[in-house]
């Protein structure tokens, strides 16, 4: 089936039926068979709402993939009142976007089912092709999805939607530039910004994106009900209004903890000292934010995206987002590559083909960065790889060839001394050829290098 339908009220009206008809003809059958299901419905001594309702390993993006303890009382609260705050009702369609093993599908499937919607699920090669998925958006009326940021990428090429769809955007960081063309692709719908670590049970904060909006930047929104957002100093100390600090969430929904690694959930699920409750705790979750004038937060980027190279300590974003600033990228991401002496910053950035972007790229990136953050490699991809819940994956960018390095039209050195300097950047910086116009630093080497 490509879709699963749960209305409740064609369920319900159904049941009353077919309850009038055995009345009619069967009623002592009837009370007697309530009754014995009253007597066999199961109850557990001890059940309660702090039980587990289910153990989802994270993607491992950060690190090696943990389980996650979430209990009944979190999945509880985030459903309450979701169909509502997004819309859902009996005349919804809702889109299984994401995959059993990513946990955003449990709010899609349970605010679908409580909604009385009709959820729609569709193959990979469906959800993961944007194409097929727009078709498949107008051709059974889809109401309600969620979407992964990079799977917009290149959006402002996409025909505008018919229907009035819901985008809950979800799992990365919606970039400011990409609003307007999202905005044109569903003109009849709305934006969602969501955000939320899988050990706070899927979604802590919401945003939803004005119509007429036009601002720079993206909040996150504020947190649901019942669930509390600090953000802390190092000494663990609310940061100013405006000031920059990390993330720490509270209230229902915190999981248990990591399964079987009780040292890391000690160290990540700490006691929380703002809550009258004694046994609150609260989530540290590694991300960098600050409030608006408005009370709404803003996502700054992680802590361990800051990488120190050479002594220089550098935020990645801030290059992707400098990256991204010029017209002719459509999405970046920066990593860092080798170790030590040799590490170094490689951007990979969806953009048309075109000759000269590698050295446009950097020429834009040194009029507004340090030369230490001007990443030595660029390479052009035509889109980012995606796992298989519509995410960035890391571990699939391919590695920087030799074409990625800032590099000039190759002349053969000449004369002995060339041809020596040659043959050391070449082995030095691991390269097959050096031109004899080429710079040693834009081609990744650096004043620290170790002598040969």
């Amino acid at each position: 089936m490509n879709a699963l339908s749960t209305r409740y009220d064609y369920i319900i009206t159904r049941m009353i039926l077919a309850h009038l008809t055995l009345d009619i003809v069967h009623r002592n059958h009837v009370e007697s068979l309530a009754l014995s299901r009253r007597v066999c419905n199961p109850r557990v001594p001890g059940l309660a709402s702090s039980n587990l309702a289910y153990i989802i390993y994270t993607s491992g993006s950060t690190g090696k993939p943990k389980g996650v303890m979430i209990e009944h009382r979190g999945v509880v609260n985030l459903i309450h009142g979701r169909p509502e705050s997004f819309g859902i009702s009996t005349s919804s369609r809702g889109l299984l976007f994401t995959s059993l093993s990513f946990d955003h599908s449990v709010s899609e499937i349970f605010s679908a089912l409580t909604g009385g919607a009709c959820l729609h699920l569709v193959k990979d090669e469906i959800r993961l092709d944007r194409t097929k998925l727009w078709k498949y958006f107008e051709q059974h009326s889809i109401t309600h999805t969620s979407i992964t940021p990079t799977l917009l990428q290149d959006s402002k090429e996409s025909p505008s939607l018919k229907t009035p769809l819901t985008f809950v955007i979800m799992g990365e960081t919606l970039p400011a530039t990409s609003i307007p063309h999202v905005q044109k692709v569903v003109p009849n719908g709305k934006i969602i910004n969501e955000y939320g670590p899988t050990e706070t049970t899927v979604a802590t904060t919401i945003w939803k994106c004005p119509n007429d909006y036009q601002g720079d930047i993206v909040p996150i929104g504020r947190p649901i009900p019942n669930k509390t957002m600090y953000l802390l100093n190092e000494h663990q100390q609310p940061v100013p209004m405006g000031a920059t600090g990390e993330l720490y969430i509270g209230g229902v929904g915190v999981a248990r903890g990591y399964l079987n690694r009780p040292e890391l959930t000690a160290k990540t699920f700490l006691p929380d000292p703002f809550s009258e409750d004694r046994d609150a705790r609260m989530y540290k979750t590694g991300d960098l934010a600050r409030y608006l004038p408005d009370g709404n937060i803003m996502f700054l980027g992680r802590n361990d995206h800051q990488v120190k190279i050479r002594g220089f300590r550098i935020e990645l974003g801030e290059i992707e987002a400098r990256l991204v600033d010029h017209p002719l990228v459509d999405k970046a991401v920066v990593i860092t590559i080798g170790e030590g002496f040799d590490k170094n910053l490689v951007s990979y950035v969806v953009a048309k083909p075109d000759d000269n972007l590698l050295n446009t790229l950097r020429s834009h990136l040194t009029s507004c960065l340090p030369e230490y953050m001007v990443p030595a490699a660029i390479v052009r991809l035509n889109s980012l790889p995606l796992n298989p819940n519509g995410k960035l994956d890391r571990k699939a960018l391919p590695a920087p060839d030799s074409d990625a390095f800032a590099r000039q039209i190759y002349e053969e050195p000449q004369g002995e001394d060339e041809i020596a300097v040659a043959q050391i950047w070449a082995e030095v910086l691991n390269l097959d050829h050096v031109s004899r116009n080429d710079n040693f630093f834009a081609l990744g080497g650096h004043s620290l290098w170790p002598c040969v």
